[in-house]
């Protein structure tokens, strides 16, 4: 079989797009703590920090179809070790989350702290060891809240080979694909917030595994125009300055309008080669976009940790904070996100990798090389 060219070299790790995922991270981070500042205002942007979870998810699509895309054209895919290298880098925080938040709740129950009620929500266990949250089994909110759009996650990981044969069929027609998931994302919003009287973008536990599903396909499509000639200088300024204006007006505006700006700007920092990015390719910059999963997936247990601690030494009583008590709690976060990625999530994942490694029959030595070019998706979710 002749092997399918990809029309353009294009580099392995996309570096401006790893600090773009810290910066989703912190977004959605502000989102939560803002509530716990004393302050009598939520500035917009701030306010729409939910969508923090969006660009996650649209930046998802792309990553792994510029990771996997080709190999599923050329039939070097493997399900089994794709859905491996998924498990090997979500799981293992997600139980050590979820485990944490149990603890955490346990403690302040036995001290007499007052916590949420729906935490320690035992029936809901099951689906949460099993990342079905989000699939409408779990029936409520619990335990480690964010780790819904984990469950989510794993939806789009099992029916990738969908997304793949759907991307790769349009695949002449970039532009044609991204618009017409736009319109997908678009008209999907709409119709969802008609029927269900809330918008899509604030499902979790109910209908989280559907709130994925256009932003993958919009990720996957922006792929498809990169892949064809990341876009010139010219075109790349023009894109993103209009990706920001829009994303600016949108602050005011519907969630689809910021999640479609979203994906330009995703597009717009892919086609910078990371030699020209500056900053967003620096490695303070790449560092905090690798540690971004575990802010991200440990914000509700620092919350319920830190916030609680600092109400109680400063005697704030509604756990509304002072400023700069506030900003070390949110520091804080970045720091001990910093210890649980160097001691729980980057162990734990070379550690299944390698296990899955050396399971590895001889005669797989082919897709074991393959896989071993995949390793990029390491940084995204």
């Amino acid at each position: 079989m002749t092997p399918v060219q990809t029309p353009n070299p294009m580099p392995a790790d996309l570096r401006p797009l790893t600090a773009l995922r810290f910066m989703a991270a912190l977004w959605v981070a502000l989102y939560t703590f803002w509530p716990n500042l004393d302050v009598g205002f939520v500035p917009n942007l701030t306010a729409k920090g939910y969508l923090g979870v969006e660009l996650f998810f649209v930046l998802s699509g792309f990553i792994l179809s510029h990771v996997y895309l080709q190999a599923f054209a050329e039939k070097r895919f493997s399900y089994r070790g794709f859905l491996w290298a998924r498990i090997a880098r979500i799981y293992p925080l997600h139980l050590f989350t979820l485990f944490g938040v149990m603890a955490l709740g346990l403690a302040a129950t036995f001290v007499g702290m007052q916590i949420d009620s729906g935490i320690l929500s035992w029936k809901t266990l099951p689906a949460h060891l099993l990342m079905v949250h989000a699939w409408g089994f779990a029936g409520e909110a619990g335990w480690n809240h964010p780790s819904w759009s984990i469950s989510a996650e794993w939806f789009a990981y099992l029916t990738f080979p969908l997304f793949a044969t759907l991307a790769w069929s349009l695949r002449k027609r970039p532009w044609l694909a991204a618009a017409a998931a736009a319109l997908f994302l678009a008209g999907l919003y709409a119709g969802f917030e008609r029927v269900a009287g809330f918008p899509l973008t604030e499902a979790t536990f109910r209908w989280g595994a559907l709130r994925i599903v256009p932003c993958f396909a919009y990720g996957c499509t922006l792929y498809l125009v990169y892949r064809r000639a990341p876009l010139p200088r010219a075109g790349l300024l023009a894109l993103a300055a209009a990706a920001v204006m829009i994303a600016a007006a949108s602050i005011f505006a519907w969630d689809a309008v910021t999640v479609l700006a979203a994906g330009l700007l995703i597009l717009a920092l892919a086609s910078v080669p990371n030699e020209r990015a500056g900053l967003l390719a620096s490695r303070p910059a790449v560092y905090l976009g690798e540690i971004s999963y575990s802010v991200y997936m440990i914000c509700a247990p620092w919350q319920i940790l830190a916030v609680n601690l600092a109400a109680r030494a400063t005697g704030a009583e509604d756990k509304r904070l002072q400023l700069f008590v506030w900003l070390g709690i949110v520091l804080g976060l970045i720091a001990a996100a910093a210890v649980t990625y160097h001691l729980v999530e980057r162990p734990a994942r070379k550690a299944l990798r390698g296990w899955a490694e050396r399971r590895r029959a001889p005669v797989d030595h082919g897709a074991k090389q393959s896989e071993t070019v995949l390793q990029p998706s390491d940084t995204i979710v």
